[in-house]
């Protein structure tokens, strides 16, 4: 599903003429063959589902938000400017990501789930975030609160 919808907005951003949306479109397209053709030589399924896909565009928006501040440091404001913008068009196909509040309450029910009562089954805790929350927060942040709670 989410395959069928990056390439429907490639073949869109072509039509249309962006060229930013199409190079990112593109961009995003070809690291999901490359993970696709790692997991066939790993024996796996032939194709990623929609978690996978989500998981590899949030590694994308992260490592364009550590480039706008390196850029942004090395006083590079146009390219700053240009990573912003494909962190747009890479969040048209995250779903909504959850504010402060909206996480803590998750890492609340999560170590409820699990039953965690200290550092040791962190990584429970995590683990069912992960399953329930998959692109919708910031799994650093979900950590932080998490290991602030267990300790």
């Amino acid at each position: 599903m989410l395959r069928n919808a990056l390439s429907e907005s490639l073949k869109e951003a072509m039509r249309a003429k962006d060229k930013c949306a199409t190079s990112t479109l593109r961009l995003v397209l070809a690291a999901l063959k490359d993970r696709d053709i790692a997991a066939r030589a790993d024996g796996e399924k032939p194709e990623l589902g929609d978690a996978e896909i989500l998981s590899m565009l949030e590694t994308m928006v992260k490592q364009r938000r550590e480039s706008i501040k390196m850029y942004e440091k090395g006083g590079r404001p146009e390219l700053a400017e240009q990573e912003q913008n494909e962190i747009e068009i890479i969040e048209r196909f995250l779903p909504k990501q959850l504010d402060e509040s909206e996480i803590e309450k998750a890492v609340e029910t999560a170590i409820g789930e699990v039953g965690a009562d200290s550092l040791k089954q962190m990584g429970k805790v995590m683990a069912v975030l992960r399953q329930g929350f998959a692109g919708q927060m910031d799994f650093g942040k979900a950590g932080a609160i998490a290991k602030q709670r267990l300790s």
